[in-house]
């Protein structure tokens, strides 16, 4: 709670720094509404003593500022609502949700994307930024809102002491109101990979890449089904939450219900036995009927603060563990590599998985070296590439560059020292020419640059045959130009080619979308630059293929085998070694 409190408080100080006089005239809207209901009340019980009096003056009066206090205070809350709507959805929009945004951007590696703990509260997070800024005006509209009611019972109180009791009874329904949003609250996040999973099914049902094979092998209606099981069990999740809430809620009114009613008989038999006025029963009838509006507005704020909650705990945790998991050190890496990177012992286990896919891991690629890493299909050889550019931090051991541990190196400073082509690359839906320039975002305008890297993918033959060179659109979705696979695969390598002094240069399966002609001419190619990027930085270029054939022109190989490394040397080492390298080598060329 003192995390959620400092939180609103924040909250709020961002309202004013953004705008700081539609903040000062909301606050002042929500203070003057507040004694507009006790002055509703204190005159009519003046018009109607004035009626008692026979004073027909007295009582006009009375019953004009008694309308003016009711209209004067339903266009100032109306106007405070809508203020505050409008602050809450552009400052949730553009500012909150762009912080949410800029904490998952800056965790440096990869592994919290298959962390349902964090994919559970993101996708409580996702489309409901707005609901954070509206939580902070809530809690201030709960504090006017409870200014009002302890103006009205100190009203009642002035009739008889005794009905200071309901303040006991109007504090149950927020208690109660408190445990049933805990409860939904927590049905939000365990149902939230259960809302993933059926998102994840609708989207593969309705796009082209998904739809092809589910229409070949009819199995939509199964993934259909499937989704609707996923939504039922979602929904009745938070359902039967929404169920116990509501009896929590129920239970709290109940309570109230009795002591107001027992408030209203004891107000009765005073005015009966000749203790109070009949302006006073007119006050008193009218604050008990106020009363009642005036503690359900006053649990509608908190119960709206309070809701926040649900996105709060979210929040708060992404912060910790964005600050926990961003721990790496402020280090330079070094302008050249002179010794290379070594690692030592190096160990990784996926989440949730008992087997290591990496497993004490020791070797050292040496500066200006073509480094080999060969294995079969889930040997392990794509978690290593991802450990050296740091999306990964091992569990076991240490990664060097030039004596340096790599934890101590600056993240965005080593990724700008790093170029990658992934397998797994990125389909990036913009024009051509940007697609290759983020690569190196410095130089994402650079012709120049980006017709070098280009060439260097031997990509300029898909150029060519774009509608704008270039600036052609990408993506039919967006009404551009869809690529083949190779086509994509080479814009991938394209990219990886922009950055013109790298000390780590990874080609991660680079070619797998290529035929074997291509993907040979291709490697020749990233050799001879692999060479030239040697010279300049002292650079390591890591090639991760399960094609044997391609990687024999490496200065040195790295065979994995179940997440261990089982033999290192050089193509003609291995081979006359006649072990695990030799057979595989055998199998693929044979």
């Amino acid at each position: 709670m003192i995390r959620y409190l400092r939180l609103l408080a924040e909250l709020l100080a961002l309202n004013w720094r953004l705008r700081p006089l539609a903040t000062a005239g909301l606050v002042a809207l929500c203070l003057a509404a507040v004694p507009t209901t006790p002055a509703l009340a204190l005159a009519l019980r003046e018009a109607v003593d004035g009626i008692v009096r026979r004073d027909p003056r007295a009582a006009a009066a009375s019953a004009a500022v008694a309308a003016i206090a009711y209209a004067v205070g339903l266009y100032l809350r109306s106007l405070a609502y809508t203020l505050e709507t409008m602050l809450g959805d552009r400052i949730g929009t553009l500012h909150i949700r762009r912080h949410i945004e800029e904490q998952l951007a800056r965790l440096d590696g990869l592994d919290h994307l298959e962390r349902t703990d964090l994919l559970d509260r993101v996708t409580v997070l996702r489309g409901t930024a707005w609901r954070l800024n509206h939580a902070p005006w809530q809690a201030v509209v709960a504090v006017c809102d409870a200014l009002r009611l302890g103006l009205l019972l100190a009203l009642l109180a002035a009739v008889t002491p005794w009905l200071l009791l309901l303040l006991g009874f109007a504090a149950a329904p927020l208690w109660f109101d408190q445990r049933g949003r805990r409860s939904i609250v927590d049905a939000e996040i365990d149902t939230a990979e259960a809302f993933r999973l059926q998102r994840h099914l609708f989207n593969l049902a309705t796009t082209a890449a998904g739809g092809k094979e589910l229409r070949v092998s009819g199995a939509g209606p199964e993934i259909a089904r499937r989704q609707r099981q996923a939504w039922d069990a979602a929904v009745s999740g938070r359902f039967r939450a929404r169920i116990r809430s509501a009896l929590w809620t129920l239970a709290g009114w109940t309570l109230f219900t009795g002591g107001f009613t027992a408030g209203l008989l004891l107000l009765i038999d005073r005015t009966a036995r000749g203790e109070a006025s009949a302006g006073d029963l007119v006050l008193a009838v009218t604050v008990a009927m106020t009363l009642r509006n005036a503690i359900q507005d006053t649990l509608f704020a908190v119960g709206h603060a309070m809701s926040g909650r649900t996105l709060v705990e979210p929040l708060l945790w992404l912060r910790g563990y964005a600050a926990a998991a961003n721990t790496t050190g402020g280090r330079t890496p070094p302008d050249s590599l002179r010794a290379g990177i070594t690692l030592d012992g190096v160990g990784y286990t996926y989440p949730g998985t008992g087997r290591p896919a990496l497993d004490e891991v020791s070797c050292h690629l040496a500066a200006g070296t073509v480094v080999a890493v060969v294995g079969e299909y889930g040997s392990g050889k794509t978690t290593l590439v991802k450990l050296l550019t740091k999306l990964y931090r091992p569990d076991r051991g240490r990664i060097e560059v030039d004596g340096v541990d790599l934890d101590d190196l600056a993240t965005v400073e080593w990724r700008a020292r790093t170029s990658a082509a992934f397998q797994d690359f990125g389909r990036f839906h913009i024009r051509f020419g940007e697609t290759v320039g983020i690569g190196d975002l410095s130089h994402v305008d650079d012709p120049d640059r980006i017709a070098d890297a280009v060439q260097a993918a031997d990509a300029r033959t898909i150029v060519d045959r774009l509608p704008e060179g270039l600036d052609t659109q990408l993506g039919r979705p967006f009404d551009g130009v869809e690529l083949s696979e190779g086509q994509w695969q080479r814009t991938a390598l394209a990219r990886a080619s922009m950055r013109a002094d790298p000390l780590l240069f990874v080609l991660d399966e680079p070619t797998a979308s290529l035929d074997a002609p291509s993907e040979h001419h291709i490697f020749q190619r990233y050799l001879v630059r692999a060479r030239k990027l040697a010279a300049r930085t002292g650079a390591v270029t890591v090639i991760v293929s399960h094609r044997f054939s391609t990687v024999t022109g490496a200065d040195h190989i790295l065979v994995l085998h179940k997440g261990r490394l089982v033999e290192q040397g050089t193509h003609d080492e291995l081979l006359a070694a006649g072990g695990r390298y030799a057979d595989l080598y055998g199998v693929s060329v044979a």
